[in-house]
């Protein structure tokens, strides 16, 4: 039976490219989408239609000049189906969000790479953000992305290392759950760890 109602969730990901130096990180976007899929949830990815903020190669992060790619078209290097346009998204479609994380994330969806709290969401991300908040409906938040997340709502960014890497922070009031994966774990069962307590979290409250 729960499976059943798990399967009848609908989950916004937000994607912003292929890679963690300039877009999203990989296999935190990966680990949510498999356990997501586990769970029965249907998935829908979302990624602004916008440049990347750099291209980097992936040995040293460094920037690779006179490069651009689109982040939509990079998201769908990572999820097998339709990548939507992030401005499309409608909290009345969707029952939970979760946002993987990434050093691009903290540049291509808000600039808290460059100016930390004093920074600011692109405006669709941060509506979507604040709607699904206003709406009761809890949000995830894995590696950088909860300063994402803090930005929309707080105007500065929420704690990033306020658990172990492989568990979860719960905030029931606001219905906002975060894992550290990256910004602490040492390897990908730490994240797939935290991510599948995330991810089941989310299920439940929305």
């Amino acid at each position: 039976m729960f499976n059943i109602l798990v399967s009848m969730k609908s989950v916004g990901v937000i994607l912003c490219g292929c890679g963690r130096f300039d877009g999203s990180e990989i296999q935190e976007a990966v680990c949510t989408l498999l356990h997501l899929a586990k769970a029965g949830a249907e998935v829908r990815c979302f990624a602004p239609d916008a440049l990347q903020w750099a291209v980097c190669e992936h040995f040293d992060g460094g920037i690779q000049a006179g490069e651009n790619r689109h982040q939509m078209e990079e998201s769908a290097r990572i999820f097998r189906g339709p990548v939507e346009e992030l401005g499309s998204a409608k909290t009345e479609e969707l029952d939970a969000l979760i946002l993987p994380g990434g050093a691009g994330a903290a540049r291509n969806l808000c600039d808290f790479a460059e100016k930390g709290d004093d920074g600011t969401v692109i405006p669709e991300l941060a509506k979507l953000i604040c709607e699904m908040h206003q709406a009761g409906k809890p949000i995830g938040a894995i590696c950088i992305a909860p300063a994402i997340v803090g930005l929309a709502l707080d105007g500065k960014s929420l704690p990033l290392e306020a658990c172990a890497a492989d568990e979860i922070q719960v905030d029931e009031n606001r219905k906002i759950v975060t894992t550290p994966a990256y910004v602490l774990a040492e390897n990908i069962a730490q994240v797939s760890t935290g991510i599948s307590k995330l991810v089941a979290e989310v299920l439940k409250m929305a």
